[in-house]
């Protein structure tokens, strides 16, 4: 049946596209976090091994609602890890990085994923996509928050 919200097939189309690309960076942030979580050692292995869950936990939720989004504008959503290697900006982590190295790692991730939502903004306002602003929006302001966070173990 023919989709009939609003929203041309044109701009549907276009966001789903800024869309997958966000659902592509989230999960990759999504599975270099669980990994994280794994093998964090040192002497904040307490603090990093709940933080990292929490996060983690965060962007399983995430992603789900973003793949929900894609579908209501009536695109396939990726699922796939070699999708996901094709739309993602974010990359794999290398092996064996110190805790800190992770911290650092994850801050760069969170901003990526703030700068790719805030990339499809633009299409969404003009289409006047509310649903997908609303959730463009609190999906950068819980990775600006991350972040933030994040830096702070940094600070000396």
């Amino acid at each position: 049946m023919k989709i009939d919200i609003g929203i041309s097939q044109k701009d549907r189309k276009a966001i789903a596209a800024g869309l997958s690309r966000l659902l592509a960076d989230s999960y990759t942030l999504y599975l270099t976090t669980h990994n994280f979580h794994w093998n964090v050692t040192g002497p904040m292995f307490n603090t990093l091994h709940l933080m990292f869950e929490t996060q983690y936990n965060e962007l399983a939720l995430a992603v789900d609602l973003i793949a929900e989004r894609i579908r209501a504008l009536g695109a396939p959503a990726p699922g796939t890890y070699s999708e996901f290697t094709k739309l993602a900006s974010l990359k794999e982590p290398p092996a064996g990085l110190s805790a800190e190295e992770m911290i650092r790692h994850l801050v760069i991730g969170q901003e990526t994923v703030v700068k790719t939502a805030r990339s499809i903004f633009p299409l969404a306002d003009q289409a006047n996509d509310e649903p997908t602003a609303d959730l463009l929006t609190q999906r950068m302001q819980q990775h600006e928050k991350t972040a933030w966070m994040l830096r702070s173990l940094l600070e000396n």
